[in-house]
């Protein structure tokens, strides 16, 4: 009564480990995630601006009118005396966005395009 008996050797185990990034190796992998974004979001502040700042044909001659910045004027009283009945605010909003300012000071002796629904205002 012989028994013999088979021993198989076992299988060596993998061992998984995590991946490991140094911080080298994160600011590579991110470099490379937000590089598409930066390309896209230059691509598109070089590409659109404003139509009349940027002399396309967007805006229509006579859509407009123009003032002169006389000193001590700020947007808030010209948008006043153009507009007594609007919302300065409002109307700051549009000379602001007509002229692609890039920020509401400006200057004496500048001139600024008015939107013809505000210069017919004036008119009245």
């Amino acid at each position: 009564m012989n028994s013999i008996t088979t021993i198989t050797p076992a299988r060596p185990v993998a061992v998984r480990t995590r991946l490991r990034l140094t911080t080298r190796g994160r600011r590579a992998l991110m470099t490379v995630a937000t590089l598409p974004a930066v390309v896209a979001l230059g691509v598109g502040i070089l590409s659109g601006g404003g139509a009349l700042a940027s002399g396309d044909a967007g805006t229509p001659a006579g859509s407009f009118s123009t003032v002169t910045v006389l000193p001590g004027d700020s947007l808030w009283t010209i948008a006043q005396d153009i507009a007594p009945d609007s919302d300065p605010r409002d109307v700051i909003d549009e000379i602001v966005r007509l002229n692609a300012l890039p920020s509401t000071a400006v200057d004496a002796g500048e001139s600024l395009a008015i939107p013809a629904s505000y210069s017919a205002q004036a008119a009245e």
